[in-house]
């Protein structure tokens, strides 16, 4: 374990065991992560070297499609799983076509909480907020969110690389729509999530090693993850590999193109 001071209080990390989220940031470059998760991370790297590709991928999914949402007049987004600030974050995009946007963040990663301060430089005319809660919690979540949203008016929900980590066990399509449930009318839901469509050798031997250390990976086919969106009205071009989705609102990121990315992407409204 780790202590880390946030205001007050300390936070205490658990440094024993992975986490989702410090392996993205070291997949991302970052300095926020801990020798477990470096040590996994390599193991990923072994048996799949484009996973660091993967996750600026999503990152570039994330910034694409909360541009064109706050094009389309979305000013509240709710983005969970939000993992170790990077640059640009939802908030400095959202922010930057509607300067007046409010974005509430929410992980389970104590280290995401540490560094909270650097998830809440928006603008004077915006509000960013973080909750500390898992997806697991959806009550939780959604108390928090009402008290910076309004739930009168259209909510971006964002769920970017994080359902591959909640198995059918935890209930993830329940899950999401009880968050869904909440949202009203115009609302979206933004999604990417990792395949073994691809790599299905690759993927059970990742699932595997994860498993090992106590990370769960579900990954789930095209059909399963399509079904997310039941009930909800697909964005075009639809369910689509990461990169595929509106590329003309982002650049493209080194080495996307050099083979299939194993995951899907995709946008969709409530109606």
């Amino acid at each position: 374990m780790e202590s880390v001071m946030t205001g007050q209080h300390p936070v205490e990390i658990d440094t024993s065991r992975p986490h989702p989220a410090r392996m993205y940031d070291w997949y991302l470059g970052g300095k926020d992560n801990y020798p477990v998760d470096e040590a996994m991370g390599r193991q990923m790297l072994a048996l799949d070297p484009r996973v660091p590709v993967m996750a600026r991928v999503n990152r570039a999914f994330m910034q694409r499609a909360t541009r064109w949402l706050a094009g389309q007049g979305v000013r509240q987004f709710l983005d969970v799983g939000t993992g170790i600030p990077t640059e640009p974050n939802l908030h400095q995009v959202a922010q930057g076509v509607t300067p007046d946007a409010r974005v509430v963040y929410c992980d389970n990663d104590p280290i995401v909480l540490a560094h909270a301060a650097a998830l809440l430089r928006g603008t004077d005319e915006g509000v960013t907020e973080y909750l500390q809660a898992d997806v697991r919690e959806p009550d939780a979540i959604l108390e928090g969110a009402r008290r910076i949203l309004d739930f009168d008016a259209p909510i971006a929900l964002s769920l970017i690389a994080l359902l591959h980590f909640v198995s059918d066990k935890d209930g993830a399509h329940e899950l999401v729509g009880r968050l869904l449930d909440a949202l009203p009318s115009g609302s979206y839901l933004v999604v990417t999530h990792a395949t073994a469509d691809f790599t299905p050798e690759e993927s059970k031997a990742a699932t595997e090693k994860l498993k090992a250390a106590g990370v769960t990976l579900a990954l789930r086919s095209r059909e399963e993850f399509t079904r997310f969106f039941d009930g909800l009205d697909l964005v075009e071009p639809g369910v689509q590999v990461p990169h595929h989705w509106h590329p003309e609102l982002g650049d493209p990121v080194p080495g996307q193109d050099d083979d299939v990315i194993p995951g899907y992407g995709a946008v969709a409204r409530k109606p």
